[in-house]
């Protein structure tokens, strides 16, 4: 595995792998962003978002400013979940203020031009900055490579924006046969993705299904959790023992399932998911990451220490690693991050 050796020994894989930790290992979500002056100042410096996602030193030294600044577990690179269907030939842009716009994919005719044949070639810069990033980290920190899951990118490509996803399950019933084809691709490119991320240094993954919610029960598996399957499959194939953390935003009561039928190690908890009743439907060995509420980190104070406390008594059934259960809000004081490493290390 090259330069992935280095960090396969690390908590994070470890406790991913079934192994229970005396303190739980911590990373979070968004670690690298705006919360943090030193991540300003670099994408003050970055005019575009996807630019700065493609250029390897800036990806790299964004990803490595939150591992100088805090006793975290691993880092995860620097990047974004639609750098697979920009790859992919579609037309992605980022608008201060409004976030992602694509141009909507309409029909037949554009899921027939999506070109997986250059998709490693166009990530390169992704995973140059893996490399960069792994070849600066001790061994003890893991790296984690990610990937938006097949429906999230779905949702994007045909409703050409975030926010309601109404257009994109309408779509799904008028057109079932567009669709699984369409997951049916996105699930082999976002598989070769994650495999040239551990190729260039990554030592576990993450699949991002940030649209798990809204999605009725006799569709789940369809969009949710079968084209999962087959992501990780294709990884599998390549890399049997590299561990996988699927994060099902809004399905925190179908987490069993989600496991079951998506064969990750490692399950990801939202804000509203319930600790212990996700660790009774998991059972004792699979792997639990989360789920801190971002506002009680930024808030701070008793709110904070209680909430962390709650999480940490419930890390004792079983592996978990700490994290959010979204990402860190750029108001985020950074004292309040220093207060939650050392609690969850034990020093507080």
């Amino acid at each position: 595995m090259g330069e992935g050796a280095k960090g396969q020994n690390s908590a994070l894989v470890r406790t991913l792998l079934g192994e229970q930790q005396p303190h739980p290992p911590i990373w979070l979500m968004r670690q690298a962003g705006r919360h943090l002056p030193e991540y300003r100042e670099l994408r003050a410096k970055n005019k575009s978002f996807l630019d700065f996602c493609y250029a390897p030193a800036a990806a790299a030294e964004a990803t490595l400013q939150p591992v100088r600044r805090y006793p975290v577990d691993a880092a995860i690179i620097f990047s974004d979940i639609l750098v697979v269907p920009h790859a992919l030939g579609r037309d992605v842009r980022f608008a201060e203020g409004e976030g992602p716009l694509l141009t909507p994919l309409e029909g037949a005719e554009d899921i027939a031009k999506l070109d997986m044949s250059r998709l490693e070639t166009r990530l390169a810069p992704v995973y140059e900055a893996l490399q960069r990033v792994r070849a600066a980290m001790d061994a003890d920190r893991a790296l984690i490579g990610f990937a938006g899951a097949p429906w999230t990118l779905a949702t994007y490509m045909i409703q050409g924006r975030g926010g309601e996803r109404d257009l994109a399950r309408a779509f799904a019933y008028q057109n079932p046969d567009l669709v699984d084809e369409l997951l049916a691709i996105l699930a082999e490119a976002v598989g070769q993705h994650l495999i040239a991320q551990v190729k260039a240094g990554a030592n576990a993954l993450q699949i991002f299904e940030s649209w798990a919610e809204d999605i009725p029960g006799h569709l789940f598996a369809r969009l949710v959790t079968k084209p999962i399957r087959r992501a990780v499959d294709v990884v599998r194939a390549v890399y049997p023992e590299v561990p996988i953390i699927g994060f099902p935003r809004g399905a925190g009561h179908r987490v069993g399932q989600f496991q079951q039928e998506t064969g990750v190690q490692g399950v990801g908890l939202d804000i509203a998911a319930d600790l212990s009743a996700a660790r009774s439907a998991l059972g004792p060995k699979v792997c639990l990451q989360g789920n801190l509420d971002p506002m009680a980190l930024m808030a701070g104070g008793a709110a904070l220490e209680q909430a962390v406390d709650a999480i940490l008594a419930a890390a004792t059934t079983g592996p978990h690693i700490f994290n959010l259960g979204h990402g860190v809000v750029p108001a985020t004081p950074i004292p309040n991050v220093e207060y939650v490493m050392r609690r969850v290390k034990g020093l507080a």
